[in-house]
């Protein structure tokens, strides 16, 4: 039996061993949306009577890491702000790169995915260490998390966030309040809520909004911004739209999620000595930063001490200078000296929060990487063991394992297996 992960832009195949019995965890079967276009243009009607007397709009954007199919939405969405009355060059689209990098170029056209939106209006990248960039609002009530923001979002007659909403292994679920912040927060903002007092909160993870620090955080930035709407998407395996809604950003996202539960939080009534998962091909799969997702989402269903096999292109490598950092520090001092290092920092180092989040993954059991997008040197310091192939890690983990047994997660973080 033949069973393939998605990986890059393609998929990577694992041949099981003849005997091997597969568990194959996916979604729930989804029903894409006959009619994509139609049904954006149907939940964003009367957003043009909400324009009339506005000024100017910013439109935030996931950057390019999140498959939002932005080429879908963005016309008919700026379309119907000019036909209210905003000015062409006063509605920006603006990238929520958080503190990665920039989205120029090619990557830049790919990721907004339609020219009439370059032509029209303008189409810009939010630049977290730029403090003349940001407005500040002060401070969060519960846990006094500094709140500045981008300029342009702040001083807009109408704020608008889009994106997509999937399982998110710190935040809950991704999309709506997310993509404010830390998507357009200045770098004392995110560096605050993705310190290790928030990311060692137990509630701060995969599909959970109750208690969780980092979402009730968000939520409060929200109000301090004095609120925003959002457009809320949902794709299927195959990328193809299954929902979306457009209305006020804390009730839309929260109906959203609803929907994407359903879906994604999957009940699997044992654990596995060997799981196998991807870091759900591209785009979040282009670096070794993103790959900590996948690592994270499985880890429910695996049996303490077993194996964890994730395959990831890292086309773009580890990531950041930042987080290479951060993963030369906890191959030198392991998990338990890296969490010493962090635990009493108010401010974590940029990209820390992925290499305090990969811990959990190592304390849980053995990680072994898949990847054909790491040098050698790199390969040296992510602290996990590498693999040369599936079939290779696959064969040593069900012998070290002793079992015949196997959980297989073909699209990584995007799907959630839940024990019980």
């Amino acid at each position: 039996m033949d069973v393939e992960l998605l990986y890059g832009r393609g998929t990577i195949k694992v041949d099981l061993p003849r005997g091997v019995r597969p568990t194959i965890i996916e979604k729930h079967a989804m029903t894409p949306l006959d009619d994509p276009r139609g049904a954006i243009e149907q939940a964003l009607d009367g957003l043009e009577i909400e324009a009339i007397g506005k000024r100017s709009a910013c439109i935030l954007v996931c950057d390019i890491t999140r498959p939002v199919p932005n080429h879908l939405f963005l016309q008919p969405l700026i379309r119907r702000l000019l036909k209210g009355g905003v000015p062409a060059d006063r509605i920006t689209v603006l990238v929520a790169t958080g503190l990665h990098r920039p989205n120029e170029g090619d990557e830049l056209a790919e990721l907004i995915g339609d020219p009439w939106v370059f032509e029209t209006v303008t189409v810009a990248n939010h630049f977290a260490e730029r403090a003349e960039d940001h407005v500040d609002l002060g401070f969060t009530a519960k846990r006094r998390v500094p709140v500045k923001l981008d300029r342009r979002l702040v001083e807009a007659d109408l704020k608008i966030s889009t994106g997509l909403v999937e399982p998110h292994f710190m935040a809950g679920y991704s999309g709506g309040r997310k993509v404010i912040a830390p998507g357009v927060a200045h770098e004392d903002t995110i560096r605050t809520f993705h310190s290790s007092r928030f990311m060692a909160d137990p509630l701060a993870r995969n599909c959970n909004l109750e208690g969780n620090p980092l979402h009730e955080e968000q939520l409060a930035i929200v109000d301090l911004l004095g609120g925003a709407l959002a457009l809320n998407t949902v794709l299927d395996d195959k990328r193809r739209l299954a929902f979306v809604n457009f209305g006020e950003i804390k009730a839309s996202h929260a109906e959203a999620v609803a929907f994407m539960r359903g879906y994604a939080e999957v009940r699997v009534p044992r654990r596995f000595k060997v799981v196998v998962t991807s870091s759900a091909g591209h785009p979040l799969d282009k670096t070794y930063y993103q790959t900590v997702k996948g690592m994270v989402g499985p880890l429910e269903i695996l049996e303490p001490g077993g194996d964890l096999i994730i395959a990831s292109a890292c086309s773009e490598g580890l990531g950041s200078r930042h987080f290479a950092m951060a993963q030369k520090r906890l191959s030198e001092l392991g998990p338990e000296g890296f969490w010493r290092s962090i635990e009493h920092k108010p401010f974590a180092d940029i990209d820390e929060w992925q290499t305090q989040m990969q811990t959990k993954a190592m304390n849980a059991g053995r990680v072994r990487l898949v990847t054909d997008g790491l040098s050698p040197e790199e390969l040296e310091i992510v602290a996990v063991e590498h693999s040369p192939s599936l079939e290779a890690a696959l064969a040593q983990s069900l012998t070290d394992q002793r079992t015949d047994e196997v959980a297989i997660v073909p699209e990584g973080p995007y799907v959630v297996p839940v024990h019980g």
